[in-house]
Parts: structure tokens; sequence; C-alpha cells
């Protein structure tokens, strides 16, 4: 069970370390960077029903973020966490995005969720892009960092997510959010 839950969170890490760097994978799930957005306009709000049950409304004050493009470059992929435990628990939630970097405004944008309740061995997720809709994305550059972008977005899943060990499940209902997108690919080689 762990090691599923291990790879399902390594997958949530922007790229892959390099090899040999176990570490840095673990860094980059568990320890995303301190600041969600410039101007502090980050945000997360979402709606879980069913074996959990959880109204969550965090603001960038009490939020760490962090994104980038997906692993195989198929869309992006931003996560979330409190900064603190809320009610006792430590919950993140991971959207993979099927939209490339700097869409601007898009549309019924299919999405994958995934919640991981840390400490808990609890792992949720829709298990591909089919199962949830983001209404709006919007995506805008951050002029204060280089290719960054601010990404917000709206929407709803329409099926539940599934915990790892297909026990039970959970619907989430609705969820906005504002967070941030780095690509430190493209920031790496300027063109």
């Amino acid at each position: 069970m762990w090691a599923l839950i291990a790879l399902s969170a390594n997958g949530c890490a922007r790229h892959a370390p390099p090899a040999g760097s176990t570490q840095a994978a673990s860094t980059a799930l568990t320890e995303p960077s301190t600041d969600c957005l410039p101007d502090r306009s980050g945000y997360l709000s979402v709606r879980v029903r069913g074996a959990q049950n959880l109204d969550i409304d965090w603001h960038d004050a009490e939020l760490q973020c962090d994104g980038g493009p997906r692993p195989d470059q198929g869309g992006l992929r931003l996560t979330f966490a409190a900064r603190a435990p809320v009610g006792g628990r430590r919950a993140r939630l991971v959207f993979g995005i099927a939209a490339l970097p700097g869409a601007g405004i898009s549309r019924e944008v299919p999405a994958n969720v995934t919640l991981i309740l840390e400490g808990e061995n609890r792992l949720y997720s829709t298990r591909g892009d089919g199962k949830c809709t983001i209404d709006e994305l919007v995506q805008t550059p951050i002029e204060a960092a280089a290719h960054a972008l601010r990404v917000a977005g709206r929407g709803f899943c329409a099926a539940p997510a599934a915990a790892i060990d297909g026990r039970d499940d959970v619907l989430v209902t609705r969820f906005d959010f504002a967070g941030r997108v780095v690509d430190a690919d493209a920031a790496g080689h300027p063109q």
C-alpha cells in the first residue's frame, strides 16, 4: 500500500529528479514553495463528500502551492497544501489539467483530481482526465517571475475519486483555485 502511495505522490512532483535522488522527489512533494503567488492572491476552495467530508477554504497566507508541466508534457499540474493541519488533518490536492501552458482562457477543460490525506494512509484519485471539468481556466503571465503563470480555475467532478485501495471513494463536488505554474525547463533554456 505504501509503495502505491509513494509512487502516486512522486508522480505529483513537477519533474523527475536526477537518477538516485529519491530525497529530491520526496522534498519536492512535501515542501512546495512558500510563496503561492507574488501578489498573495493564491487560494483553494474545495468541497468533498463521501468517505471523507471536507470543506477546504485556504488562502495565500495559509497555503503552499506549486505547479509546472505534467511529466509527459500533456498539460499542467498544480499542487495545493495547507501550511498547517486543518482540523487536525493535513491534506494535499493535485490537479492534472489537460491544457498547455500559456493558453490564455480555456473552457470545459478536462482534469484529473487527486486528494492525499497525509499521515492517514489515504489517497483518492479520479484516475484520468474524463471525470472532472474546469469550467473556465485563466492563465496569465506573472510579471515578477520569468516563465511563470498565474493559473485560476473553477470546476467540478462528475464521477468519484476512488481510494487507491478501492475500499471507498469521494466526490469533489466543486473546486476553485488560483496558483502558479513555472516551466523550469523553459527558464533554464532561454530562446
